[in-house]
């Protein structure tokens, strides 16, 4: 129905795609320290420009929730996509995910939406960020194209260690 399901064997893409539609940019710029100094991992950002949310990698659904979705390459890279700053105070409400744990991707399925005037009417930033959470253990080159973006456009790729 959406192009992912948990029957397919993980696909061994190692490129890195957009999740949304907008400006694509360094982690150095986002406003949260805790992702500006890659805390949580090395990545790129988005400033959103559409409420389209698709697959950043190819891989296993391993997080689910609302604010947050986490996959798990067929290298082991472990990505999350964080969308918007301070979202989780949000319970979930603008975020509208079909994709489920477990579900199996390619870079650039459809994964669900999110209405980013709730968002902003509740004061925070939208920009999102694609982070390798084991960036220590097992990252061995990242290499993003930044500027405008179309949700899915490949953006460039992630090697494993």
């Amino acid at each position: 129905m959406l192009g992912f399901g948990k029957k397919k064997a993980l696909s061994d893409d190692t490129g890195l795609y957009a999740p949304l539609s907008g400006t694509v940019i360094d982690l150095e710029q986002v406003a949260d320290p805790v992702f500006s100094k890659k805390v949580m991992g090395d990545g790129y950002a988005i400033e959103p420009t559409s409420n389209q949310i698709v697959s950043p990698v190819a891989g296993e659904i391993t997080l689910v929730q609302g604010h947050a979705l986490g996959f798990k390459r067929a290298d082991g890279l472990e990505v999350l996509l964080h969308l918007g700053i301070d979202t989780v105070s949000l319970n979930g409400q603008p975020f509208h995910i079909k994709a489920k744990l477990g579900d199996k991707v390619e870079g650039g399925d459809k994964l669900g939406r999110v209405d980013w005037q709730q968002v902003e009417a509740a004061g925070l930033p939208l920009t999102s960020m694609i982070l390798i959470t084991n960036t220590s253990e097992k990252l061995d080159s990242l290499s993003i194209e930044k500027g405008k973006a179309q949700a899915g456009d490949k953006l460039g790729q992630a090697k494993a260690k």
